[in-house]
């Protein structure tokens, strides 16, 4: 059956910054390469969530918006023409006689490939919803779960409801066009990195801690004000807004790549040093990836994915000599500068 479709020498499901970058370098080792996005664009999460978040922790990247940082990232996966299928989300695997291995998406389409790497980040998020009756009528209009254009806050009264990474961050971002930030955290101490936070604390962003949403007030999908409550003493203070973002995390689904057989570790995929998973020939890299010492960054996943991709080569020619490949000294790509 699988002689009928075109062979690939890695398949990378997933479409965001780590499968990009993986896509880069698995064309610099001369390796025909498919990437499958469940979007219908490529990016992940980055783009739809954070397009005007500022990332710095890249290394020779003071300051880029999620928005650049997936140009870039898209340019750069497409420096080798690999073949790109967006709208398309796998959900089986079939290993052959002959050790490759058959896909199928959920429309039908099967793809063929000799390995495949794991680039889904969490899956399909979902952002968690405020619980509060009412909160339906507000979403989109006062009340948000990400941000898209800064500007829409310009000169506004915005309360941000959550205290990891993402909460801070909007704070620090929103401070200096906000009229005013108000960030309101259920719980007595922020969880995130140490220097977000302290310069959300010296900023005029007002915090309430540990308090949490427990009304909305407003009409026609305007919110006017929220009544908070103290987690411990139950006080109450009503806050006038004119809009919320809310950070509470998201709801992760792996989807049908949890039943694929793979050793998993509290809703992650185990790996080894090598980036495979339990079942060799299969590899993942970023967020989906679990190893001892695993730090949850972008610029860990570029690190990750290059690893996967010289062992995926490995597995389909274990008698060949890997040697290692810069881009400062591929000579192709020397020859187009």
């Amino acid at each position: 059956m699988p002689d009928k479709f075109e062979l690939y020498d890695v398949t990378i499901i997933g479409g965001g910054p780590v499968g990009l970058f993986t896509a880069f370098y698995s064309g610099m080792r001369e390796m025909k390469t498919k990437v499958i996005e469940y979007l219908p664009f490529l990016g992940g999460k980055v783009p739809y969530f954070y397009p005007e978040k500022i990332i710095r922790d890249v290394g020779g990247i003071p300051q880029l918006s999620g928005e650049q940082l997936t140009e870039n990232l898209i340019e750069q996966a497409k420096t080798f023409d690999p073949t790109i299928v967006l709208e398309e989300q796998v959900t089986e695997v079939k290993k052959c006689e002959d050790g490759t291995f058959l896909l199928t998406s959920s429309n039908g389409a099967r793809h063929h490939t000799k390995a495949i790497i794991l680039a889904t980040g969490f899956g399909i998020l979902k952002s968690v919803k405020l619980d509060l009756p009412g909160a339906e009528e507000y979403e989109e209009k006062s009340l948000y779960y990400t941000i898209r254009k800064l500007d829409h806050f310009k000169g506004k009264q915005v309360l941000v409801s959550g205290g990891g990474n993402s909460a801070v961050d909007w704070a620090n971002e929103l401070e200096s066009i906000a009229e005013k930030v108000t960030v309101v955290y259920r719980r007595p101490s922020f969880s995130g990195i140490e220097s977000n936070i302290t310069k959300m604390m010296n900023s005029s962003v007002d915090i309430l801690q540990p308090y949490e949403l427990v009304e909305l007030k407003g009409k026609n999908g305007q919110i006017s004000s929220t009544i908070t409550k103290h987690t411990d003493t139950h006080n109450q203070k009503e806050i006038p807004v004119d809009n919320i973002i809310v950070n509470h995390g998201f709801h992760i689904d792996l989807g049908a790549i949890e039943q694929w057989g793979m050793q998993m570790n509290n809703g992650s995929i185990q790996v080894d040093d090598q980036m495979s998973t339990s079942i060799p020939g299969i590899f993942a890299v970023g967020d989906i990836a679990s190893f001892p010492g695993k730090l949850n960054l972008i610029a860990g996943g570029f690190n990750e994915g290059p690893i996967a991709v010289n062992n995926a080569k490995l597995h389909s020619s274990p008698e060949a000599q890997l040697e290692t490949i810069y881009s400062t000294n591929y000579e192709p790509l020397i020859k187009e500068d």
